[in-house]
């Protein structure tokens, strides 16, 4: 993975060299045209400045005086009288033809030339001078302009590394913060007044997640010593049992104790599977992608549960009302084995607080687009201070008296929130028992394809069906 703190670098530095070089490469060429300019009006200052003298027939072949200082390997002289004949010409060897007015570049031979000339009353003057000559004094002026900029671009290197590792400060002090911390140590970070702008919402995502880290963690302590403290009853009585089996070994047959044995070890199990379904439920944060067919779920449950029903005589039955009445699947979005945990946690809660000889039932209804799930009894209810407490974990109403682990509603209202359904539960207007309901589950349309594992069964009788 590449570092942030590479990729700025690498970039800044690059980005300012090539900067660097276009700004260089202007000045170079504003400073080579600058220096052509000035030779250009160097050989028009020596064109106006040549005296009438050169002009004189006798002159031609003599050096004058007056041209002290004017190198003829810089430039060439020519001067031609009002005859057009040749008087004068400071280098014989370039042979420069006779041109009209103003600047011309020619090349003569191999030579490349920068010519001008100028047509005065009496004679025209040319001056010629090699572009290799002028290209490189040119060249020399120019490069001097270069050399600041060169001398600057390593301070504006150190410049940028310097504000690169100086804006990624915070970064590292939040990294060396983490990395020295111990696994225990789920606070927020505290860096409200030294943090970026641009970081900002990371350190805000990070202390998010370590806030509801911590808090799955305090849940996961919590659901730990409550499981072992749940757990210890029932298995404690079982080794009291036991201990009093062997101190009576004469009397192992009676059926009282067996039943008290298997009673306790039906409790155990019980409550171990309740356990293994909460920590599958809080495992998936989301239900699967999938289908559910809930006429199907809800009268496999109640098969199921029918033998449990009879044992206390309890009238167990199904209804489904509206267009659950159609004898038609009723599919919804979800995961099958989940909504038939929470049916069945639902059921055996109504029949466990039920007394014998009530009733529990399990009603459907079904619209358009949501489907919503009861489960009535006609049991003792929960009083109005616990209404809100019996979603705890482990959590029993005072008015209880079943063998329950104080799980069921927790694993329902798990499972409903999976599903993005509304679970609530309130005690009866004829103050005989208690309603628990699940609305909200999206009904899959008719024409809707099949996501995931899809359920279906053999239709069922609209109505009601009692087991």
């Amino acid at each position: 993975m590449k570092s942030v703190r590479t990729q700025l670098l690498v970039g800044l530095i690059l980005v300012l060299g090539a900067m660097s070089g276009l700004a260089g490469y202007g000045i170079f060429r504003s400073a080579l045209e600058e220096a052509n300019e000035l030779f250009d009006y160097e050989l028009r200052s020596v064109a106006i400045s040549l005296p009438q003298s050169v002009a004189d027939t006798e002159l031609a072949s003599s050096a004058s005086g007056e041209l002290e200082g004017l190198h003829e390997d810089r430039v060439a002289i020519q001067i031609w009288d009002a005859s057009n004949v040749l008087t004068y010409e400071s280098v014989p060897s370039a042979k420069l033809p006779r041109l009209h007015a103003g600047f011309q570049s020619i090349e003569v031979g191999e030579r490349h030339y920068r010519v001008f000339g100028l047509q005065q009353a009496s004679r025209f003057i040319q001056v010629g001078q090699p572009l290799s000559v002028r290209d490189e004094a040119a060249l020399k002026q120019a490069s001097r302009t270069l050399w600041p900029l060169l001398a600057v671009l390593p301070f504006e290197i150190a410049l940028v590394l310097l504000v690169v590792k100086r804006a990624l400060r915070p970064v590292t002090i939040i990294s060396r913060s983490l990395a020295a911390r111990s696994i225990e140590t789920l606070a927020p970070i505290g860096m409200a007044h030294s943090v970026p702008t641009e970081i900002e919402p990371l350190v805000e995502a990070l202390n998010d997640l370590l806030i509801r880290l911590d808090k799955a963690l305090h849940a996961q302590r919590v659901f730990v010593a409550d499981a072992a403290h749940e757990l210890r009853t029932p298995l404690a009585a079982l080794k009291l049992q036991i201990q009093v089996a062997r101190q009576h070994h004469a009397q192992l047959r009676d059926e009282d104790l067996l039943r008290k044995l298997e009673d306790r070890v039906n409790r155990a199990i019980h409550l171990v599977q309740q356990l293994l379904t909460l920590a599958r439920e809080d495992a998936e944060a989301s239900a699967r992608a999938g289908n559910a067919d809930l006429r199907r779920v809800a009268t496999q449950v109640v098969s199921d549960i029918s033998v449990m029903a009879e044992h206390k005589g309890i009238d167990l039955g199904l209804d489904c009302t509206g267009l659950a009445g159609l004898e038609v699947p009723i599919v919804v979005i979800g995961d099958d084995s989940s909504l038939t945990t929470m049916v069945t946690n639902l059921v055996d809660n109504a029949i466990r607080y039920t007394p014998r000889g009530g009733q529990v039932d399990v009603r459907i209804f079904a619209s358009d687009m949501e489907v919503t799930l009861e489960v009535v009894d006609n049991g003792p209810g929960i009083p109005e201070a616990d209404l809100e407490r019996v979603f705890d974990r482990f959590y029993r109403a005072g008015n209880t008296t079943g063998q329950g682990s104080g799980l069921g509603l927790a694993i329902a209202a798990k499972v409903a929130a999976k599903h993005h359904a509304r679970f609530s539960l309130r005690n009866r207007t004829d103050g005989q028992g208690l309603k628990v309901s699940v609305t909200g589950l999206r009904r899959v349309r008719a024409d809707a394809p099949a996501m995931g594992r899809s359920s279906t069964a053999p239709r069922e009788p609209s109505g009601r069906t009692r087991s």
